[in-house]
């Protein structure tokens, strides 16, 4: 979280006075400490005025905290009514929660667009570097069998917040998918899972690829190709069903494996502008590259940044396949998948390139200076304050059930609904434009409505998005929420809805400069889960 410094005129104006007594006292000190000297002559200076600074100083220190509480008492302050709580009262002089929302966003919210723009830049050029040493060292080659083992594809894709204008706080955090290259001789079957009656809800949008033989105009018998294949299906397939199907564990580990070797390679390279280091992300995790500033680097908005390499496998038409997401819960959801099954088989499915797309469209057809993302950025941040004071357990639910993915859908399929209407969306309707998506969410997470995936929902968003591949045109609507048990999901709604409602206390406990910090904090933040109260 960002921090900001404000000047605390209190502590400023005792600390200036205790310095300039010292400076005083330590001159005294100095000049008497010379020795004998010659007495001065009748009527000349006899030395500094040690007393008459003291005093001088105090008194000025006193004029200005009696002047500081002239002004306070001069303030138009809040009237008391007769009959009426202080407390109520009291909000009559208060700023309003569209100032409040502006003067958060500006000091608590909003990225530097210069640092981000910085940022991106060294994330790119060091990410390229890497990229580029892995094709090198992974150039396909025969390997027994005949059959050819992954490799980089050479390009690289940026995605997440940081790069559709919408990320908060610091630009400390990156996502980045690296395209894998599949032999000539292998050619992928995907299906989705979404029909699969027996599956668990958080599975149901998740994809298998089996392998298939690619059209061979030699005629070449299946027998042949199995053999040829073989090592490469040894290497990265599991059997499912009776048929090999693309892995996406040992596609990982690879591609963790393989990333260490590169970043061997350029390391040396690198050491004169950044330190590098990867981290391992585990079975379901891809891997993180730390970039460390050195200290002999003087270049401008140097960060110590995290970037998340996603290993991912192109369908067609910008959509790709990824690991898939971890499950809701850390207990027991994979012993619930149906018979044949394996969780190693399991993928997800990438559509940033899509949402991009229909990001930049909405964006098109709204009018100057909509204020579609700055909500969806005060959204995000809203998630965050309602997260204070939780518990480790009950706030990972949280920001599990209102990931940044389920707030920018939600942004999506609420401007969706509206057809981005020219009326309403600046800045001075941004507090209305917050409301309506609280109320969204709310009523997605009491299934009310349902907040479905925007690219494999209900019609999906083809004509804005552009072509998909069959398989994505095919596959059943994913429920984002899906995978969230009833309680969960209402005691989310409760909490959302009652952050939303205490909002402004909130913002003035914990965002924007002291000038509007004008009633106290709340008493208390620490709960040990979802308030019980009304969604």
């Amino acid at each position: 979280m960002s921090v900001h410094y404000t000047l605390n005129l209190r502590v400023f104006w005792a600390l200036v006075t205790g310095l300039c007594t010292a400076l005083v006292c330590l001159y005294h000190a100095l000049r008497g400490g010379g020795g004998a000297r010659e007495e001065p002559p009748d009527g000349a200076d006899g030395g500094f005025p040690l007393l008459q600074v003291a005093i001088l100083l105090l008194l000025g220190y006193a004029l200005l905290r009696c002047r500081h509480a002239v002004r306070q008492r001069l303030l138009p302050g809040p009237p008391r009514l007769a009959g009426h709580p202080t407390s109520s009262a009291r909000h009559l002089g208060e700023p309003s929660l569209g100032i409040l929302l502006e003067s958060f966003y500006e000091h608590e919210v909003r990225l530097s667009p210069h640092v981000l723009g910085h940022s991106k830049a060294h994330v790119s050029r060091i990410v390229g570097e890497l990229v580029r040493a892995g094709r090198a060292r992974g150039a396909p080659g025969p390997i027994a069998g005949g059959a050819l083992a992954l490799a980089f594809r050479g390009d690289f894709i940026q995605v997440g917040s940081a790069y559709e204008q919408h990320k908060i706080r610091r630009p400390d955090g990156f996502d980045v998918l690296v395209p894998l290259r599949l032999p000539p001789l292998v050619a992928l079957e995907p299906r989705s899972l979404g029909a699969e009656p027996a599956l668990a809800p958080a599975f149901r949008g998740c994809f298998v690829c089996a392998l298939k033989a690619p059209p061979s105009p030699s005629g070449a018998s299946g027998g042949q190709w199995l053999r040829d294949c073989k090592p490469f299906a040894d290497g990265f397939c599991v059997d499912v069903r009776g048929r090999r199907h693309l892995s996406a564990t040992l596609v990982l580990r690879w591609f963790q494996s393989h990333l260490q070797r590169s970043l061997a390679s350029v390391r040396y390279s690198l050491e004169g502008r950044c330190r590098v280091s990867l981290t391992p992300g585990g079975p379901e995790q891809p891997p993180t590259l730390h970039i460390l500033p050195c200290r002999t680097d003087y270049g401008c908005c140097r960060l110590s940044m995290a970037v998340r390499l996603i290993p991912a496998v192109h369908l067609g038409d910008g959509v790709f396949l990824v690991a898939p997401p971890p499950p809701p819960s850390p207990i027991g959801p994979l012993l619930e998948l149906p018979g044949g099954l394996r969780a190693e088989a399991l993928w997800g499915v990438n559509t940033a390139r899509q949402e991009q797309k229909l990001l930049g469209w909405l964006q098109d057809r709204a009018p100057p200076g909509a204020c579609y993302l700055k909500s969806l950025q005060l959204l995000k941040a809203l998630r965050d304050l309602g997260a204070r004071g939780l518990d480790p357990m009950a706030a990972a639910q949280w920001g599990r059930i209102l990931s940044s993915y389920v707030l920018k859908t939600a942004l999506l399929a609420v401007l969706l609904r509206e057809g981005a209407p020219t009326q309403g969306c600046d800045d001075t309707h941004l507090s209305d434009r917050l409301e309506e998506l609280v109320q969204f969410l709310r009523d997605c997470l009491l299934r009310r409505q349902t907040l479905f995936h925007c690219v494999l929902g209900p019609g999906g968003a083809t004509a804005e998005v552009g072509p998909l591949p069959k398989v994505l045109r095919e596959a059943p609507p994913v429920d984002l929420l899906a995978a969230f048990d009833g309680h969960a999901r209402e005691l989310a709604a409760a909490r959302l809805l009652s952050t939303w409602r205490r909002l402004p206390q909130l913002l003035r406990a914990y965002g924007g400069p002291r000038y509007l910090a004008r009633c106290p904090p709340p008493r208390s933040q620490r709960t040990k889960g979802f308030p019980e109260n009304e969604p």
